[in-house]
Order: C-alpha cells, then sequence, then structure tokens
C-alpha cells in the first residue's frame, strides 16, 4: 500500500505593497519582510520521497519567490493583499508539485493561508 506524506518549505522575500481596496493604514505604499511556507502532499515513491526539497526550492524560486523579491508587488499582483499573493503563488506552481497549502506571513503574527478553493 502507497503512503501519502505532507512536506513544507519556507521561503523569505522582501517587497513593496499598497492595498487600492483597503481604506487604512495600508493603502499607502509600503513594504514588508515576507514568509511563504509551501506544502505539498503527495505518494511516497521508492525513493522514499514525494518530491526533493531541492526541486521544491528551485522551481518555488524560479517560478515565484524571485519574481517578488524587492519588487512592488502592485505591478505583478492587482491587489496584493497576503491573500492574493498566496494564491499567485499557488497559480505559478499547481502544474510544477502537488499543492496542499500555500502560507504568506506579512508579520510572525498575520499568516493567509490559500488551498486552492
Amino acid at each position: 500500500m502507497t503512503k501519502t506524506a505532507s512536506l513544507s518549505v519556507k521561503f523569505e522575500f522582501s517587497s513593496a505593497h499598497f492595498l487600492p481596496e483597503y481604506h487604512g493604514k495600508c493603502e499607502k505604499m509600503h513594504g514588508h519582510n515576507y514568509g511563504v511556507t509551501i506544502s505539498i502532499k503527495g505518494p511516497v515513491k521508492e525513493d522514499g520521497m514525494v518530491m526533493d526539497f531541492a526541486k521544491i526550492k528551485k522551481i518555488a524560486n524560479e517560478k515565484a519567490i524571485n519574481v517578488l523579491d524587492h519588487k512592488n508587488l502592485n505591478e505583478i499582483i492587482e491587489n496584493p493583499s497576503a491573500e492574493n499573493i498566496a494564491i499567485w503563488i499557488w497559480e505559478q506552481l499547481k502544474n510544477d508539485m502537488p499543492l496542499k497549502k500555500i502560507a504568506v506571513s506579512e508579520t510572525s503574527n498575520s499568516t493567509a493561508e490559500y488551498a486552492g478553493e
């Protein structure tokens, strides 16, 4: 019987954004040191892995993290809330790995999660 397992890899990037649909502090340009956790789930293959951590890191960096790092997120994502950033990352990676969840943190106390729904 094939077993399934979940893996998570953490990333960080720094970027600026403003929230055009929000009225408050965040409607003005400001920056964050974002934390991103990419979680995948799938069958454990004969090599003992769902997916090589190095492959997850390579794909995620090339298709999402490096694209967002040190950028104005409003030039990439229409309304770059933490929720929409998580959705955008999901869309960039969904064809390359068996995603379970994307979590995006703006601070150590504030995280948005997206699971493809």
